[in-house]
């Protein structure tokens, strides 16, 4: 009886000798549910989670012998969700990511020794955050694109540990591996240092910064870098075709400010920065990455696959300078990513790649049921130099992989907002320039989806077609539609298929090529000049559809789909129950019928533009199409919107 009252008395103080102050305070935390005869007893000690955000947080935990790590996590204790690490430790850490925010989640931990001993902890509680995001996220109507759910901070955080300089001649990877969080290393501006430096993964929370010595006075924070920057900054090269810097598994708070990265004269690379593990669990993926005002390069007659590879988690890429990626006989991209479950945000970049300079997807993910989730893709130029085009007067001899200038195959939740997409033609692919078309790559990830895009306040220009909308994949494998993309509030301009066409049959010209059911597509206040169609349709109708307050030229065939004629025919049989008005379609021949609610005009000098010799195409005072859209705004882009969201 006396010990019966004893333990019932003194349970928690008990469980504070073998699993720490941090698990008494919410239940009893850790009881053997398996044991070995004869071999020790495994025990879990402190508990604890930490680094929690809107959308993630980290679990730890010790174990007095060699174990395997697994954490099952959920909204109640039925948990459903399971991550696990069959590495053996007695210091244990695991990452969750994708959660929802501001939300109470349970979790509890399990260790497995190999002698089969098998110990879990009870049940413990934490809640995500509230979030950051820059505006207030509505929530969605049907049919309409959710925003990202996580905004990342990249607010420069100042170092709380010791500097670690490294001079020319210095030892880099001796500071990277010496360095803890809170740490800086300073690596002299003009020295080069040359090698395949790795990013260790290390204990803590705390940023390990590696900058340039030359102040922000001469990088300012919040302005993009140029390569006529590179005299305030210390280069690193790597010498052969693996990468320059690359993270090992887990890696995790690590920020490079003012540094070139780059690869040997005459030396062809793969990724010249690598933020990859080969993971095949979320727990293994590398996070909380920051590249600062970098100028990242290539050489100019050398292939260079990728600036910057993002198979990782909650990376961010801002202000810097990303050129000369390009590869004769394979696709090349300035940033590419397929196993990294975000969130991602890439603000202010210069962005040049040759076959896609940005594209998520590409590869089938290892990570089981991954979509690349959460990004914000802001204020960006992405540019394909004329010198890279064979039948340009600048053309400089190498015929590189040329597609398009954004792609996604495998994304959700992706805002657009405010860039500047130049320069594509026809020469691997059709000249298609914006390419929302899911992919299961390689025939092993059926989830594959492109969803919510939030595609704004753009100007597409100098391309042979504009945006390819896809439904399912029907190549590789099975995979989702496209579903909730918006199109709306930009210039789509000197969209020419004969123009804009390199060494391949010429490009169709078309503003909208939509193919196989993509799902609840609207397109709306765009001023667009194109040479082609205006909406080229084919294989299956898509539900949902709406094209409202739009400028664009007919020409030839305007709105045209497999089969059907153009105009109505096309419109009912492709996009049943969709909204098709306030539209100024210039030009339309004699005999083709749209739906009534549209304002066909002759000639674009009818349109009432402010000049359009110029390029300013506002509406004039005068315009009949002033405030005549189906919100009482002007028809087409509003450009002093355009204007505010573009640097």
């Amino acid at each position: 009886m006396f010990v019966n009252r004893f333990f019932f008395r003194y349970w928690r103080y008990l469980l504070t000798l073998i699993c720490g102050y941090a698990v008494i305070i919410t239940s009893p935390a850790c009881a053997t549910s398996s044991r070995n005869s004869g071999s020790p007893l495994l025990i879990i000690t402190s508990i604890a989670s930490s680094n929690i955000s809107d959308v993630g947080a980290t679990i730890t935990w010790n174990t007095n012998r060699l174990a395997d790590s697994q954490v099952e996590y959920g909204v109640n204790t039925d948990y459903g969700n399971v991550v696990s690490l069959k590495t053996l430790d007695t210091s244990h850490r695991m990452n969750l990511f994708g959660l929802t925010t501001n939300t109470p989640y349970h979790y509890r931990v399990k260790s497995k020794d190999d002698a089969g001993n098998l110990s879990t902890s009870g049940d413990l509680t934490f809640t995500t955050t509230k979030g950051g995001s820059p505006t207030p996220i509505p929530p969605p109507t049907p049919g309409a694109p959710e925003l990202p759910r996580s905004f990342l901070d990249t607010g420069y955080k100042a170092p709380t540990g010791q500097t670690i300089a490294v001079n020319a001649g210095g030892d880099l990877q001796s500071a990277l591996n010496q360095a803890q969080p809170g740490d800086l290393i300073l690596l002299r501006a003009g020295a080069t240092f040359t090698g395949n430096f790795v990013l260790p993964n290390k204990n803590g929370t705390g940023w390990i910064t590696v900058r340039t010595s030359t102040s922000d006075a001469n990088l300012p924070q919040g302005t993009r870098v140029t390569p006529s920057s590179v005299s305030s900054m210390p280069k690193i090269i790597s010498p052969n075709s693996e990468p320059a810097a690359q993270t090992a598994g887990g890696a995790h708070h690590f920020r490079f400010v003012g540094i070139e990265f780059g690869v040997a004269t005459g030396t062809n690379i793969y990724n010249i920065v690598t933020l990859d593990a080969n993971q095949t669990s979320l727990a293994q993926t590398p996070h909380d990455l920051i590249i600062d005002r970098c100028y990242i390069h290539g050489n100019a007659g050398d292939n260079a696959r990728r600036g910057v590879l993002i198979n990782s988690a909650s990376t961010a890429i801002i202000d810097s300078y990303i050129s000369n990626i390009h590869e004769v006989g394979a696709d090349s991209q300035a940033i590419a990513g397929w196993n990294g479950p975000g969130p991602f945000k890439v603000v202010n970049n210069y962005l040049e790649g040759a076959g896609e300079n940005f594209m998520l997807g590409g590869a089938d993910p290892s990570i089981p049921n991954l979509v690349q989730s959460d990004i914000e893709f802001r204020n960006n130029h992405c540019f394909k130099p004329l010198s890279w085009k064979p039948n340009d007067p600048s053309y400089a001899g190498r015929f590189w992989v040329v597609k398009n200038l954004f792609e996604l195959k495998n994304a959700q939740r992706v805002l657009v907002d405010g860039n500047v997409f130049e320069n594509n033609w026809s020469q691997s692919q059709d000249g298609m320039a914006i390419l929302f078309t899911p992919r299961n790559q390689n025939g092993g990830a059926p989830w594959s989806v492109v969803q919510d895009v939030t595609f704004t306040n753009n100007i597409v220009r100098h391309s042979g077609g504009g945006f390819n909308i896809s439904g399912a994949d029907t190549e590789a494998g099975p995979s989702r539609p496209s579903q909730r993309i918006l199109i709306k509030n930009n210039l789509i301009d000197d969209i020419n298929g004969q123009r804009w066409t390199g060494l391949a049959d010429p490009a169709d010209g078309e503003f909208l090529q939509i193919v196989g059911g993509p799902i609840n597509i609207t397109v709306d206040h765009n001023t667009v000049f194109q040479s082609g169609s205006i909406i080229t349709a084919d294989y299956a109708p898509s539900a949902g559809f709406s094209f409202l307050n739009n400028i664009t030229p007919h020409n030839l065939y305007g709105v045209i789909g497999s089969s059907h004629g153009s105009g109505a025919d096309t419109i009912a049989h492709y996009f049943p129950g969709g909204v098709f008005r306030k539209n100024v379609i210039v030009g339309i021949p004699q005999g083709i019928i749209y739906p009534p609610d549209n304002f066909p005009t002759l000639m674009l000098s009818l349109v009432g533009f402010v000049d359009l010799a110029g390029g300013d195409y506002r509406l004039a005072p005068i315009s009949p199409y002033k405030n005549a859209g189906t919100d009482g705004r002007d028809v087409g882009c509003d450009f002093d919107a355009l204007r505010s969201k573009i640097n």
